[in-house]
């Protein structure tokens, strides 16, 4: 598990690179096509930790509930997982 958050801290720093970057693109007046490119990815980046963090909760946290008698807030969890991952 300790690896796991080390990846994520490793690939959010990665993100704040990213996203310095593109202030620096802005106030260099790069081509716009090329920032919006790189918002792209930061973008993609985001989503990628936010998916490892979810399924660690659904494959940890979530199956340890189930284990414990607490369905009914397992259920609530992944349902509010489903609606944020919809936004």
């Amino acid at each position: 598990m300790k690896t796991d958050t080390q990846k994520l801290i490793r690939r959010l720093k990665i993100v704040e690179g990213q996203v310095r970057g593109l202030q620096e693109m802005l106030e260099k007046d790069a081509y716009c096509i090329d920032i919006i490119t790189q918002t792209s990815a930061v973008k993609q980046a985001l989503s990628g930790v936010e998916d490892a963090l979810m399924e660690g909760h659904l494959g940890s946290c979530l199956v340890h509930q189930i284990k414990h008698g607490k369905e009914k807030e397992a259920t609530g969890e992944i349902l509010k997982v489903y609606r944020l991952k919809r936004k």
